[in-house]
């Protein structure tokens, strides 16, 4: 199975190569490292307020 996902982002990693050209590469990966960052940072904010929320809740029921 790692080895069908492995296949299937070298040739998506390829199809964006030919379609917008080695030198706007680096600028597409920035833009999608940008994005992660971005959504894991969103992810950890939510995280934290859920575990705020029931803290919250743990107190106000004892």
């Amino acid at each position: 199975m790692p080895t069908d996902m492995m296949l299937l982002l070298v040739i998506i990693l390829v199809a964006v190569l030919v379609w917008r050209g080695p030198k706007t590469l680096p600028i597409l990966g920035k833009a999608f490292g940008q994005g992660v960052k971005e959504a894991r940072k969103e992810i950890d904010g939510m995280k934290q307020d859920a575990a705020e929320r029931k803290g919250d809740k743990d107190e106000t029921q004892a």
